[in-house]
């Protein structure tokens, strides 16, 4: 009977600790949006914070990914087991080697991206949201505050109806005073000039309201 119930006490924690990243519980409040990093990232990653509940997450690494080389395996396998079931590294992972990491029966796709082209990672969180059983989205790149920022506004313009200014102004409270190349304003003007609201990818007001911050 003791052993019955240590395995139920596990079993209990480890769907709690899961369901810390895969719940759409009514969207992120601002302080789990602003954050310096959620009590649950990964090991080694930094400004690891929610964006759309259950569905869309961003982050960077400690010190930055100077070799750009990505997500490390052990990273890809911690995600992994805590659902996420899409990583994508924006801007940066030249010396990356993209693909599959399995976990049990899950598996987590690792992908490049680019914030000046945001169409393939809208459509990855269209699909997430329309797929209650599928896991959340990553986003991520070098620090965790620009181009990860970037394609995080886009989501928040796209899925949740905020305008582009108040996008913007997330993106600049986010960065933390991080400094842009050739001044910020023209940096996160210079990306949503390339993006746009795609009309094929509506969601439902329900579906909203389970997933866009309070």
């Amino acid at each position: 009977m003791r052993k019955i119930f240590w395995v139920l006490v596990l079993y209990f924690a480890a769907t709690a600790a899961h369901a810390d990243v895969t719940t759409r519980s009514g969207g992120p409040s601002e302080s789990e949006m602003f954050a310096r990093n959620a009590a649950n990232a990964p090991e080694g990653m930094t400004f690891f914070r929610p964006v759309l509940s259950g569905v869309l997450y961003r982050s960077g690494f400690k010190g930055g990914d100077k070799a750009r080389t990505g997500l490390s395996n052990a990273q890809r396998s911690a995600l992994c087991d805590e659902g996420f079931e899409t990583a994508f590294y924006a801007d940066f992972g030249k010396n990356t080697e993209f693909g599959s990491t399995s976990c049990g029966g899950n598996a987590l796709d690792y992908k490049s991206a680019r914030s000046s082209r945001p169409a393939a990672v809208m459509e990855t969180i269209y699909e997430t949201i329309k797929t209650p059983e599928k896991g959340p989205v990553l986003v991520h790149c070098m620090w965790g505050v620009h181009a990860s920022g970037a394609l995080s506004a886009m989501a928040l313009v796209q899925f949740c109806g905020w305008s582009e200014d108040r996008a913007k102004a997330y993106w600049d409270e986010a960065r933390n005073g991080a400094p842009c190349a050739n001044g910020c304003d023209a940096w996160i003007d210079a990306k949503f000039e390339r993006f746009s609201v795609d009309p094929a990818l509506q969601i439902t007001d329900a579906e909203r309201a389970a997933i866009c911050p309070k």
